[in-house]
């Protein structure tokens, strides 16, 4: 199956015509070298992959490498070669320009901060991750849901081939990518750990309960939690804070971005077995919210709760524009008192309850049942 990513090839394009660096950022096997040789051919002498031992040697003087090279210039997986940032930066302020740079890489926390503080002004940062709805179609859903987005997982012949993969995917990136990265953490102790997460999918994080658990000092938890993040497997979603008497919750939501490899950790490897999971609402959300994050254009999320027990799975800010979102998997979405409680106290200019049916319909003048087959179309939840 040959699924052209056109949404994400259109940005790059128009990055590249704005900016003369763009780094395009994602976890390991969710399609960046595949969507950088839309651009260019790894034959081209302008192809750098730093996994590639010919490459590297190529590199070994980077100023004589990369400065006679005219039009695009492609580097894969930057990150091992954090050195290559000062170079790019003297190499970006020439003029006239005669190439410009697109980066590819997979640790999020270090290459952003590097990037930001060598190439200021210079670069423009898409993030990307694994197949969405918008791309795939409402019916994927099912399989996208339990297999996840990474390509080879969702594109596996079996079922047994996309959990194989999976699994080797998770042992990969502990074993492998992040020693590789300077993670000098054993990787058994960071599966136990992420194993554990996937349980607290979809709930507030509390560092010290995981950390008894496990027999370790909530620090250490903490850093595991920003390996992971980093590492563009976990999402921290922040908590919003309104202006208000009532007590609010300040700690994240926790949330494993793929809703295949939650569902590998989680030991749940078919339909059925999804569907009778205890986390099977948990992990829902976690999925919508991610179609969510990448089908809606948006400056920050949130989501916002009390300890009185109001909430708001999410909240997006667009400009001036506060805008919510409930999962609800339910055939029939209402209007909940969580809801009319946070149009009142946070002014959100519209909700969309995401739901699962395929009838779109109004439950107040702000408030609107949508289902989710509508991100599977390309649709926006809110207009402009």
């Amino acid at each position: 199956m040959n699924i052209v990513r056109t949404t994400l090839i259109d940005s790059i394009h128009a990055a590249l015509g704005r900016s003369r660096v763009v780094v395009l950022a994602g976890p390991r096997q969710c399609g960046k070298t595949t969507l950088a040789r839309q651009f260019l051919s790894e034959d081209s002498i302008n192809y750098f992959d730093l996994e590639d031992p010919a490459s590297l040697a190529r590199l070994e003087e980077p100023m004589t490498a990369l400065r006679s090279l005219a039009g695009l210039v492609v580097i894969d997986e930057v990150q091992r070669r954090p050195d290559l940032f000062p170079v790019l930066r003297v190499l970006a302020d020439r003029n006239p320009l005669p190439a410009r740079f697109l980066i590819l890489g997979s640790a999020s926390g270090e290459l952003l901060r590097q990037t930001s503080e060598s190439l200021a002004g210079r670069m423009e940062t898409i993030l990307i991750g694994g197949f969405t709805l918008g791309e795939l179609g409402a019916q994927a859903e099912p399989a996208l849901w339990l297999r996840g987005g990474f390509p080879l997982s969702y594109l596996a012949a079996q079922e047994a081939d996309s959990l194989a993969w999976r699994k080797n995917f998770i042992r990969t990136l502990l074993e492998r990518d992040l020693p590789q990265w300077g993670v000098r953490v054993p990787a058994v102790a960071l599966h136990r750990f992420w194993t554990m997460l996937a349980h607290y999918h979809g709930q507030t994080w509390n560092a010290a309960e995981p950390a008894r658990a496990l027999g370790v000092s909530e620090s250490t938890m903490r850093r595991h939690l920003d390996l992971l993040t980093d590492a563009f497997m976990v999402r921290q979603l922040q908590p919003w804070h309104a202006n208000l008497s009532k007590r609010q919750v300040k700690s994240p939501k926790i949330y494993v971005r793929d809703s295949g490899l939650l569902h590998e950790l989680l030991g749940v490897s078919t339909d059925k077995a999804l569907l009778n999971h205890p986390k099977v609402g948990a992990s829902w959300e976690g999925f919508v919210i991610e179609q969510v994050l990448t089908n809606e254009p948006h400056d920050e999320a949130f989501f916002w709760a009390t300890h009185q027990g109001a909430e708001i799975d999410l909240i997006l800010r667009q400009g001036d524009r506060l805008l919510g979102v409930e999962c609800k998997r339910t055939d029939v979405p209402r209007l909940t008192p969580s809801i009319r409680t946070a149009l009142a106290d946070l002014g959100l200019e519209r909700v969309a309850v995401v739901y699962p049916g395929d009838k779109q319909y109004s439950l107040t003048d702000k408030v609107e049942a949508v289902p989710l087959q509508k991100l599977g179309s390309g649709e926006r939840i809110f207009l402009s």
